[in-house]
């Protein structure tokens, strides 16, 4: 007797994408009131401006929830049509229930499969591969993806390496069937020799009421992203069957503008593909970095729908992941 498998189908897409960040603008100016720095230095080293952290009553949760929600009616489709919740975040410090299966009771879903995924700033591009592969095997038909954090709940304020850097946001994507490639193959990987290279404190280290922080040695961060991301990059393209004319935009995570810099030199895209600069305004998110400058772009009208978006994200672990969508 054969076993029953799950329907396949062909292709998926990219439905919809929605974003959330945190109420609080904090610029260059007063973050220098927390570490001995300049406006001048940030903007220099990293090309932000300022950042966006949670207000009172804002969290990772709180953010996810209303990106989510946002991303679910642009999909067009209602509560109970959303198989599966994939969140990835490392800034979520429960480690039971998962946010994803908290984010499903808060908007309301029936019966989704819910899964939290760790791999940092390379997050949402896992997500993404993970649920190509789910609906175009067919064991899921819309599948809600959430890169969330709030990254200054982990950060040690007085860190000069890292206090400056990140920040807090959501951004969501349903994924579903669609009758024509919208997502390309993803490829994705790590650097294992140095997954020591940025950390956050293991609870089980800290005494009662102290606060996991993030440690990253930056100088290693910026050589690998600039060399080693580089190539990797440059095959996600190659692996789309694209041409770097036949692009139109390059969401790379929003990390620091001079790794995009770096990026663009090593790419070799033609001037008129849209880069995205996040990060101005509102720094490093983490997994939250690619949908959150995705939906930047639609809302600006730099992007459109129906256009060709590289995006790539990496970070801790080492890891990265990337593929080419078309926008929604």
């Amino acid at each position: 007797m054969a076993l029953r498998t799950s329907e396949p189908r062909r292709f998926s897409r990219v439905m919809s994408v929605g974003s959330a960040r945190g109420s609080r603008v904090v610029d260059n100016a007063e973050m220098c009131t927390m570490i001995d720095s300049s406006d001048e230095w940030i903007q220099q080293r990293t090309g932000i401006v300022e950042r966006r952290w949670a207000a009172e009553g804002e969290d990772a949760l709180s953010l996810a929830v209303d990106a989510s929600r946002i991303a679910v009616e642009r999909s067009g489709l209602q509560p109970d049509q959303i198989d599966a919740v994939l969140l990835a975040s490392i800034s979520w410090t429960q480690q039971t229930p998962s946010m994803a299966a908290l984010v499903a009771q808060q908007l309301g879903l029936s019966r989704p499969a819910v899964m939290d995924l760790s791999a940092a700033c390379a997050g949402y591009c896992y997500g993404l591969g993970v649920a190509d592969a789910m609906v175009r095997a067919g064991t899921a038909r819309h599948v809600l993806v959430v890169g969330a954090e709030a990254m200054s709940h982990v950060l040690d304020k007085a860190d000069r390496g890292t206090a400056f850097l990140f920040s807090d946001g959501a951004g969501a994507s349903v994924v579903g069937p669609a009758e024509e490639p919208g997502i390309s193959a993803t490829l994705w990987g790590s650097d294992p020799a140095q997954a020591d290279v940025i950390t956050i404190d293991d609870w089980s280290t800290l005494d009662s009421g102290q606060i996991p922080y993030i440690r990253m040695d930056g100088a290693k961060v910026f050589r690998w992203a600039t060399t080693y991301i580089a190539d990797r990059t440059r095959e996600v393209l190659e692996a789309s069957g694209l041409a770097p004319e036949e692009l139109d935009a390059f969401i790379p995570h929003q990390a620091n503008n001079r790794i995009t810099d770096s990026m663009l030199r090593h790419l070799k895209l033609p001037a008129d593909v849209v880069v995205s600069r996040d990060i101005t305004h509102m720094g490093n998110s983490s997994a939250a970095s690619v949908p959150l400058a995705m939906d930047a772009l639609l809302a600006s009208g730099e992007a459109r729908s129906g256009q060709t978006a590289l995006l790539i994200g990496f970070g801790a672990g080492l890891a990265w992941a990337g593929q080419v969508v078309t926008l929604p």
